[in-house]
């Protein structure tokens, strides 16, 4: 077993390791409110420099249900990585807290934190401009109660080649997905995420990532996942809007076919999603944000029996 005691990546987890966490979510989901209190006695803190609905809600609940004390800390007075650097923050923070959940565009910065931690801090990666490994637990969670088994099942996203679907990527070839991105040209994912996955599919199972620009690949899919076009802390002008012109999930695309989807939110409707397709598969998005709060506390809790 890999056995980090933080998490920055979905590779820090082996595939044991992802499974024992979603094995412990669903435990949490089925019995959310008379579960022991494990974390009694520990302080979780939470910085974020994004705006955040899911992530901070899900965090701070997920921390007091497991009996921990939730502290949401604003940069505004912190000033991650400007007023004092990232290592002097760490060797500040890890007096004052057992768990640190960082939510920020500066995936480097979090790499500088761990460098700097000593061993009585769990540092969470809960999303940076690399990876959103956070949501992959929870889609995975949901893909896990709507499909049972992993091996073979295809999922394919379609979109922005970014920290949504790097993190996919590499949960997928973990788990014997079969992971299929559809981008815009120039848009797809990085190509170290991509030899990462590649890495991992060799060992485990030989299925490969799949990167194209043909939009139709999407109607081969079990299971397909989009994101919004411009990420937070990206502006419009970085990106061409007319490059995903063609790039959407809607009625013309699925040509009635009826192929679940997912989306992590927020969601642009009638841009990388249709209202209609949007509405249809509503339940299964707002399981999937539900999820998020079931897959952290697992991950909590696994964290803290490494530490």
């Amino acid at each position: 077993m890999k056995s980090s005691k933080h998490f920055l990546s979905i590779n820090d987890l082996d595939p044991e390791e992802f499974l024992e966490i979603l094995s412990s979510a669903k435990k949490f989901k089925g019995n959310r409110r008379n579960h022991e209190r494990t974390l009694r006695e520990q302080v979780g803190g939470i910085i974020t420099t994004k705006p955040s609905l899911r992530t901070r809600l899900s965090f701070e609940i997920g921390l007091l249900e497991l009996g921990a004390q939730a502290l949401f800390i604003r940069n505004e007075e912190i000033g991650l990585g400007e007023r004092e650097s990232y290592a002097d923050i760490i060797r500040v923070l890890e007096r004052y807290v057992d768990i640190l959940i960082v939510r920020t565009h500066d995936h480097n910065g979090l790499i500088e934190m761990v460098k700097h931690a000593n061993s009585s801090i769990n540092i969470i990666n809960a999303l940076t401009s690399e990876e959103h490994p956070c949501q992959a637990l929870a889609d995975f969670l949901t893909l896990k109660e709507n499909f049972n088994e992993f091996k073979n099942l295809k999922l394919t996203y379609i979109g922005d080649g970014n920290n949504v679907c790097h993190s996919l990527m590499l949960a997928s070839s973990l788990l014997q997905v079969e992971f299929t991105a559809i981008t815009p040209p120039g848009y797809e994912p990085q190509l170290k995420y991509i030899n990462l996955a590649t890495q991992n599919s060799k060992k485990l199972s030989g299925k490969e990532p799949q990167i194209t620009n043909d939009i139709q690949k999407a109607l081969e899919a079990d299971i397909l996942y989009t994101d919004v076009w411009v990420s937070m802390g990206e502006s419009s002008a970085q990106k061409s809007q007319s490059a995903f012109e063609n790039y959407k999930i809607n009625e013309a695309l699925l040509k009635n076919k009826n192929i679940p989807v997912l989306h992590c939110l927020p969601a642009h409707k009638d841009q990388e999603i249709s209202e209609g397709i949007f509405e249809k598969n509503a339940k299964l998005i707002f399981d999937q944000a539900e999820n998020r709060l079931h897959a952290q506390k697992a991950l909590m809790l696994h964290l803290y029996f490494i530490r």
